[in-house]
């Protein structure tokens, strides 16, 4: 089907997500999938296009734990596969913006990850078609240290927030990314995960997650054709329990794309922000 001729009302799709069996510990590996011990069970979602929504109708990182925003970048196409200009200039963005977005004095990243659904694709970049959470504290203490060396405590010592931040290197028409309302998941939706040689390298110590098990409460979200000035920023962990912060998320199939659609191409990045309360 011609995407352009598809109507607004008829961009809210449901399909099948696949969540893990409730209790399951899964482990996983993203370089060698077959290796993957992760038990799952599919069910149909209703999924609401954020495009169709009005600006007070759609998801707040405050209220929901995720929220979609225009940002310009002076990334373009090849620019995030050229490991220098993605440091030199895609880090520094994704940071003040995680400031911006978190109230933060101070945010760091790691962990980017450029991502294909096209057929050539390595495992290690292909999307991932489960339902999760990455990471938790266990990684932000790992990568502060990593990065702040000898500042770290006394930065961990404040509010931290471990929000990701996922955009379009293209237009996206096939595989995207979907999002759980965070205050329609429950800790008890939550089952441990472990990723071996995951972001990218295929040696790195074993990584600590969540896997989402099914709850009906939950409630899901994409954005239609997303745009490479759109930003997907969503919270994975929050020191302080009070607030939404468990955002599962997901590639989904959409029903009217096929082989022939255009591969969705598009870029994440994990920040840490540092927030003075």
């Amino acid at each position: 089907m011609d995407t352009e001729q598809i109507p607004p009302l008829l961009t809210n799709v449901r399909t099948r997500i696949k969540y893990v069996v409730k209790g399951e510990h899964t482990i996983f590996y993203p370089g060698d999938r077959e290796k993957s011990y992760w038990p799952g069970e599919y069910h149909d979602v209703d999924i609401v296009d954020i495009h169709s929504l009005s600006s007070n109708q759609r998801p707040k990182v405050e209220k929901n734990g995720f929220a979609l925003l225009d940002h310009a970048t002076r990334m373009h196409g090849d620019d995030y596969y050229d490991e220098e200009k993605v440091q030199r200039i895609f880090y520094p963005e994704m940071c003040a913006l995680a400031e911006q977005v978190n109230g933060a004095v101070k945010s760091i990243a790691f962990g980017h990850v450029a991502r294909s659904d096209a057929p050539d694709a390595r495992q290690h970049a292909q999307p991932s078609h489960a339902a999760h959470v990455d990471y938790g504290r266990k990684t932000i203490d790992e990568y502060a240290h990593n990065i702040l060396g000898d500042e770290a405590e006394q930065w961990l010592k404040k509010r931290v927030v471990l929000m990701n931040f996922w955009r379009p290197i293209k237009t996206v028409y096939r595989s995207p990314l979907a999002l759980c309302d965070a205050a329609t998941v429950a800790k008890d939706d939550l089952n441990f995960a472990e990723v071996r040689g995951g972001l990218n390298d295929p040696n790195r110590p074993p990584l600590y997650g969540w896997n989402l098990s099914y709850n009906p409460r939950h409630k899901w979200y994409y954005a239609f054709e997303m745009q490479p000035e759109e930003v997907f920023a969503f919270k994975l962990y929050d020191s302080r329990e009070d607030v939404p912060q468990y955002t599962g998320h997901t590639a989904i199939e959409l029903p009217w794309t096929d082989d022939n659609t255009p591969p969705r191409n598009s870029m994440e990045i994990r920040t840490i922000s540092f927030i003075d309360e």
